[in-house]
């Protein structure tokens, strides 16, 4: 039984991975924004293990750990949970700057490193939900993009750092996916939320598990998802 620790897992792609490795009898251990939030996992995922802390808060996150229980080994750490706010350079202001860039960069980073040696004990797998801005970058996706970017220079970094200590680091390129976050990117765009148009998370989640699943041999760097035709 593997054992992963996952960010994200209250919606959308995290829902999903944590939602077919809990199925296959694999422990979890979720990361809640809050005990309110913890409780809310708990009872979605029987069995499985919670953790509190504030992701937009990287600062504390050391703090918040070591008041907890943690695993002693870990297969892998999925880093899932991000954030998008919109908006042309001229208008961000520092605040959506430093929210973007804490949870969708520096906490990874941050968490990587509190996690590293229980991964390094497992020869274990980190595995970096990107995203197809991650590779590219439009106009009034700025700070997004930049964190996504960032976020890439973190997995690739990390896996010449850590090649001798036998993990992988796998980064997912995700186009547009059905979740709430993608509700909330529509309204920003001034368009109509439609789910039907977008990959289904659990389509994500398959590909994530392709990965984790690999045999030892080898190691998926990168991986690149894109809404598939459906036929409508």
């Amino acid at each position: 039984m593997a054992t992963h620790l996952i960010t994200g897992s209250g919606s959308g792609i995290g829902e999903a991975v944590a939602r077919r490795l809990h199925e296959r009898g694999d422990e979890l251990w979720l990361v809640a924004r809050d005990a309110g939030r913890a409780k809310e996992l708990a009872a979605r995922f029987p069995g499985a293990r919670t953790l509190v802390a504030d992701l937009a808060n990287p600062d504390r996150l050391s703090w918040a750990l070591s008041h907890q229980d943690v695993p002693d080994r870990l297969d892998s750490l999925l880093h899932i949970a991000g954030v998008s706010d919109l908006g042309p350079i001229g208008e961000l202001t520092t605040k959506t700057w430093n929210r973007t860039l804490a949870v969708n960069l520096v906490t990874p980073a941050e968490l990587t490193r509190l996690m590293l040696p229980q991964l390094r004990l497992s020869r274990g797998h980190v595995v970096f939900i990107n995203s197809g801005a991650g590779l590219n970058a439009r106009g009034e996706w700025g700070a997004y993009a930049a964190s996504k970017h960032g976020l890439k220079a973190l997995a690739d970094s990390l896996r010449a750092e850590e090649h001798t200590n036998g993990l992988r680091v796998t980064s997912v390129y995700p186009g547009r996916v059905a979740t709430p976050m993608q509700a909330d990117v529509q309204r920003q765009e001034g368009d109509e939320y439609t789910p039907d148009k977008w990959i289904d998370p659990a389509s994500v989640a398959t590909t994530v598990l392709l990965a984790l699943d690999l045999p030892r041999d080898a190691e998926v760097h990168d991986l690149t998802v894109r809404p598939g035709y459906s036929g409508g």
